[in-house]
């Protein structure tokens, strides 16, 4: 994969299709190739180009040792950004990926033409903050789950009932996450990068033109807080899709896709 030197790191990106920029920004622990399944080739076939990169602690991205901080995160894309040439930059973020992209946004708005903001908050509620922190001593403790174990819990946290509940989706899931998680692939430096701080009366200067994707039955960054983001963001709209949990971008592609897409055609104002 092609990469740039960023911030004091390497970061591995790819490109997919022609045209106008899509910069995918992906969530905590998972890879930029995730974006693949579903979202860069309705974004090729419109006629953009989509890229897609690895964050730090995700190979084949440098892997520094340490906690990460969001800071450490926004300052990689914006260096990939620059380095790229690709400002102003369509961006769109999940979760984690969604923080960076506000960050973004607020302190640099030279880099941001507009956004799509997946699974996001302004702030981290009490339920939310209990949740990451016992993420973060997990990590801190050296423990390593049972595969099984850990794509149980997972697939509880991040999927729909409705997905849960369907025995042949379920089972492609759970063997799907089974997978995926587990030694090298959990990224646990990123363990740390989250809102320190409410947002939202940073997100009010905002120019860009953005909008917020939310999932009915999101446990991670429920409906509510995505909506306090597009509350706050002057030229922001809310998009809610039902039944479909945090991963919704990939329990619910073709609602996700055509709510990315209808929002980028509005917004489409030359290279």
């Amino acid at each position: 994969m092609p990469h740039v030197f960023t911030n004091g790191i390497r970061l591995a990106f790819d490109r997919h299709g022609r045209g106008e920029r899509v910069l995918l920004i992906m969530g905590s622990s998972a890879a930029g190739r995730v974006w693949t399944l579903h979202q860069t080739p309705a974004l090729a076939a419109a006629g953009y180009q989509a890229i897609t990169f690895d964050n730090r602690g995700v190979p084949p991205s440098d892997e520094p040792p340490g906690r990460y901080s969001l800071d450490d995160l926004v300052a990689d894309t914006k260096g990939l950004i620059e380095a790229l040439g690709a400002a102003p930059c369509r961006i769109v973020g999940t979760s984690m990926g969604a923080l960076v992209a506000q960050e973004l946004a607020i302190r640099w708005p030279e880099l941001v033409r507009c956004a799509v903001l997946i699974s996001t908050k302004a702030r981290s509620d009490p339920a939310r903050t209990a949740h990451l922190r016992a993420y973060q001593v997990l990590a801190e403790s050296g423990i390593e789950l049972p595969r099984d174990f850990e794509a149980s819990v997972l697939a509880f946290e991040m999927l729909s009932p409705a997905t849960l509940n369907a025995p042949a989706q379920a089972e492609l899931w759970l063997e799907t996450i089974r997978q995926s998680v587990g030694g090298a692939n959990r990224a646990l430096g990123q363990s740390w990068a989250d809102l320190t701080e409410d947002r939202r009366e940073a997100l009010r200067g905002v120019a860009a033109p953005c909008r917020v994707i939310a999932f009915s039955d999101d446990l991670v960054t429920p409906p509510h807080l995505g909506a306090e983001v597009a509350d706050s963001i002057p030229d922001c709209d809310f998009v809610e899709i039902g039944s479909a949990g945090h991963f919704g971008y990939l329990e619910r592609p073709a609602e996700v896709n055509a709510a990315l897409l209808e929002f980028l055609s509005k917004n489409e104002v030359g290279p």
